[in-house]
């Protein structure tokens, strides 16, 4: 005869069940976060991006730098999870930290500006590290993104190079 409850070998494999659930649930978790972080700190380009398109628009050349951009110093221009956003030939890099996670603090993530040669009127299109550039357009700027492709939003994976 069987008392009506569990016997400590079931505990533990139930337990145990559980653990290993959590512990293939949190890097999904983290990988999450992280994508969230690198969206976020994104949005604070955009600040850069309107200073890079006007320089363009009225010069026809781009901006060397924040101050040609007429933007404000890289390290002034910081957010929750973003250490500092730089125009570097036109190019923006927007590097993490502040109160981003340990695993992309210190890296980049790229916007470089694609441009109809000779039209400055015709607004920038931003790539963003692999993504193909459209028809017609010139890329300029270097792609410094060092984080990794699994932590980039959809819009800047492009497609793998063979």
């Amino acid at each position: 005869m069987r008392n009506g409850g569990f016997t400590w070998i079931e505990l533990v494999m139930v337990l145990a069940v559980i653990a290993i659930l959590g512990a293939l649930a949190i890097p999904g978790m983290q990988d999450t976060t992280l994508k969230k972080q690198v969206r976020e700190g994104l949005e604070l380009a955009d600040v850069a991006k309107k200073g890079v398109q006007g320089v363009w628009s009225a010069t026809g050349e781009l901006p060397k730098n924040n101050d040609e951009a007429g933007v404000p110093p890289k390290d002034k221009i910081v957010g929750n999870v973003v250490k500092e956003v730089e125009v570097d030939q036109g190019a923006i890099h927007v590097t993490y930290g502040n109160n981003s996670s340990k695993a992309i603090a210190g890296m980049k993530v790229t916007l470089r500006p694609a441009v109809v040669k000779d039209e400055p009127k015709v607004p920038i299109a931003w790539i963003c590290h692999r993504v193909p550039v459209p028809d017609k357009m010139e890329l300029k700027g270097h792609d410094r993104t060092d984080i990794p492709p699994k932590w980039l939003p959809v819009e800047c994976r492009g497609k793998e190079k063979s």
